[in-house]
């Protein structure tokens, strides 16, 4: 086609079939370059139908679709709407071919599918396309079903009840955290040597010894000034503790330490390292007295009692639904492990781009820039995200198949207090979050993420003990 001809009409229309939306929605994003579509599907979960369709059927849709270019087509030397449809024909031809299999194609498709008593989860695949005007059209459309298995015997996996009961000691230990996060250090006058408890601030330089294949970066000395080391503290060094208990400001100490190879900093992993430290000061943490005036200094609490309980209700309630929460984790374990049965694949390809796509906005939200994402390794790191997918997936399919066998629903009021939520989170009206959600799918998402929990709940309930 020239420059010259132009026809208003979408140029590049998708052939419907191959756009039919999964019956069986689950959490997918096709935002991010990174996704892989293609023809990949497991072979257990592929069905495929054969589809004709009359020949003059297909040559009225020819027509139909002939005339409507050749009403719209812009071509040099010829009145709109007076080209010839021999010219229309031959200019426009990919064009009218994709056209009329969109008309077509769609409707012969379902009634396949329908007469087969299938539903595909996946977008499907034509192949095999013949298609001549006053011929018949013919092709096959390969998709995936959602696997038959069995869950015979459900009702026989077990896992201990976790003790959800919040301690006294988990309770002042976190009200020590935060305490301990309100905390100033005092510098303390008298002349005296540190003892545990102390806070030492220490000068010190430290140089790798030995001659290891310590790389260059890595020799170069370790040093910091002013740094704050609780003498006896649980993470603190016990050779640091033992070369600064018992000294005082001023003093300058020389010792060595063997980090262990499992040392958090790589650089000092299985190294060992001589130091040469300067006692500058000793100072005392202060933690601030649990009074009235501290707990409306932390919130709107009417007074330390307050705090107090609603610190443990909070404590109680996240270690209720932590436990929880990872009880029904291994009780869907268990289950996996039970039953075996077949994953489609277009679904964990669906999971694994969903995985990805939370990576990448995490990595925008720390600042990652657009062309640093665009270097990243996406075949290794769909790769890593597989067998996470594969066990998401197959989770999924049981909970939805212990969902059905149960007969549990979503009410409206339900998925309503979920879109509020979500309204509050995102700042975002009500009502122009829901038809957002509405109209890409997302709601019918959220009500089956919803009936997952509950089953999730359900099987807590009854096989929890």
């Amino acid at each position: 086609m020239s420059s010259a001809d132009t026809i208003e009409t979408n140029p590049n229309p998708e052939v419907a079939a191959a756009s039919e939306q999964p019956e069986h929605g689950h959490d997918h994003d096709h935002d991010h370059e990174h996704h892989q579509h293609g023809p990949s599907l497991n072979p257990e979960c592929t069905r495929e139908v054969e589809i004709e369709v009359p020949a003059d059927e297909v040559s009225k849709a020819f027509r139909t679709v002939t005339k409507r270019y050749q009403k719209q087509a812009r071509i040099p030397g010829f009145r709109a709407g007076k080209v010839p449809e021999s010219l229309i024909r031959s200019r426009f031809a990919d064009g009218i071919r994709q056209d009329v299999v969109e008309s077509v194609l769609p409707t012969h498709f379902r009634e396949a599918i329908d007469k087969a008593d299938l539903k595909p989860i996946s977008q499907p695949q034509v192949t095999d396309l013949h298609l001549e005007d006053g011929q018949p059209l013919k092709f096959k459309a390969v998709f995936e079903i959602l696997p038959e298995f069995s869950i015979a015997g459900y009702q026989d996996v077990h896992d201990p009840k976790p003790d959800t009961e919040l301690t006294d000691a988990e309770f002042n230990a976190e009200l020590d955290r935060v305490r301990d996060s309100r905390s100033t250090m005092e510098p303390v006058t008298e002349d005296r040597a540190l003892v545990d408890g102390d806070w030492a601030q220490i000068t010190f330089r430290g140089e790798f010894k030995g001659e290891g294949e310590t790389a260059e970066a890595e020799q170069q000395p370790v040093s910091g000034d002013d740094v704050m080391i609780e003498v006896g503290g649980q993470n603190t060094l016990p050779a640091f503790n033992e070369a600064l208990r018992g000294s005082k400001p001023g003093q300058e100490l020389k010792f060595e330490v063997s980090y262990p190879e499992d040392f958090g900093e790589r650089r000092l992993a299985g190294k060992t390292v001589s130091y040469d430290v300067e006692v500058k000061a000793i100072k005392k943490k202060i933690q601030p007295e649990l009074t009235d005036e501290f707990a409306k200094e932390l919130g709107e609490y009417e007074g330390i009692e307050d705090f107090k309980q609603k610190l443990k209700d909070h404590l109680a309630n996240d270690k209720k639904r932590r436990l929880e929460g990872e009880t029904r984790d291994k009780i869907v374990e268990a289950l996996l492990a039970r039953y075996q049965f077949p994953v489609p694949e277009s679904l964990v390809q669906q999971q694994v781009d969903a995985r990805l796509d939370r990576g990448l906005r995490a990595l925008a939200q720390q600042g990652m820039a657009t062309e640093d994402m665009r270097k990243l390794d996406f075949g290794r790191l769909r790769k890593a995200q597989r067998d996470s997918a594969v066990n998401e997936v197959k989770g999924s399919l049981l909970l939805d198949r212990i969902a059905d066998e149960e007969k549990i629903d979503v009410a409206d009021a339900e998925v309503d207090r979920e879109l509020e939520l979500l309204s509050l989170q995102m700042r975002e009206p009500l009502d122009t979050l829901r038809k957002r959600l509405t109209d890409d799918g997302s709601i019918a998402r959220i009500r089956e993420q919803i009936r997952r929990e509950k089953t999730g709940s359900l099987l807590y309930e009854k096989l929890a003990s």
